[in-house]
Order: structure tokens, then C-alpha cells, then sequence
């Protein structure tokens, strides 16, 4: 099975639910699906996660950029439960803002205080965070992007 960083359906996931919600592309320039993915987990400027629809989310996706700032390893990142990127006291807030994205599809605009691996913070600023729904109205989870972010 390949790793989702290199599954063609699970970017086409990713992406076509980012642009049927917000109406703009997640990779602003046309690509074929492999090289598109390639270039979401490789080199984009800004980080990407996902996680699954398990009662405690697990993440399931986390590109270059993301590994980066939280300090972890694709095997790491993809067995870290999602409430984990949060400190205890900022962990009610952050799953405010998720139920609010189940009920409206997506939300633009959060920042919110993160941790990473070793246990520092940072605040991530202007990120989006969507339902990643099939096109067959099937939701496999939620991704956020974090186009920028800043030590604390």
C-alpha cells in the first residue's frame, strides 16, 4: 500500500475537497495528480495535516513543511493523535473550532497556539481548515493548511 504522501486518490481527496469548498486550488499551478502530490508533500512553502475520522483523530497526512515545525517524522506524525498538536489548556478551543468546521465545511482565518514535538509552542496565523468530503459526499476526515506561523 502506498503511503498516503504518494497516493494519487488520497491527493485528489485532499485537493478536490479544498477546492470544491473554497473554490481555489490547493496547489496554485496546474500539475499532473503525481507530480501535484509530489509537490504538496516535498516543497510547499506551507504545511498541510490530516486526520481521520476515529473518535480520537489520528493524523494521517503530514507534508514536509508540517513535519518541520512540529518536529516530527512521517511515521511519527501519522501515529500522533491530532489533539496532541495542542497543549492541554489549548486543546477545548481547538476542538471549538473543529466542531465549528463540521458544521460549515470549512472556516479561514484561525490561529491558535501549537506544540511540537520537544514541547515547544508556536502560533500558527491564517490557517484553513476544511472537511475533506469526496465527491460522493463521503468525509474521510479534515485538513488544515498553516500558511504561516511564529515562535512563541
Amino acid at each position: 500500500m502506498l503511503p498516503l504522501h504518494h497516493d494519487p486518490a488520497f491527493y485528489e481527496l485532499l485537493a478536490g475537497s479544498y477546492q470544491r469548498l473554497l473554490g481555489k486550488r490547493l496547489v496554485p499551478h496546474p500539475l499532473p495528480t503525481n507530480e501535484a502530490a509530489a509537490w504538496l508533500y516535498e516543497e510547499a512553502p506551507f504545511a498541510i495535516l490530516a486526520h481521520n475520522t476515529a473518535p480520537d483523530p489520528v493524523f494521517v497526512y503530514g507534508n514536509k513543511a508540517a513535519q518541520r515545525r512540529f518536529g516530527y517524522d512521517w511515521d511519527e506524525i501519522t501515529r500522533l493523535p491530532s489533539r496532541l498538536s495542542a497543549e492541554a489548556p489549548n486543546r477545548e478551543e481547538r476542538q471549538r473550532f473543529l466542531e465549528r468546521v463540521q458544521r460549515l465545511g470549512y472556516e479561514a482565518g484561525y490561529q491558535g497556539v501549537r506544540i511540537t514535538k520537544d514541547g515547544s509552542r508556536f502560533m500558527i496565523e491564517e490557517a484553513t481548515l476544511w472537511q475533506m468530503i469526496d465527491t460522493d459526499g463521503v468525509l474521510h476526515g479534515q485538513a488544515v493548511i498553516i500558511p504561516r506561523t511564529r515562535d512563541l
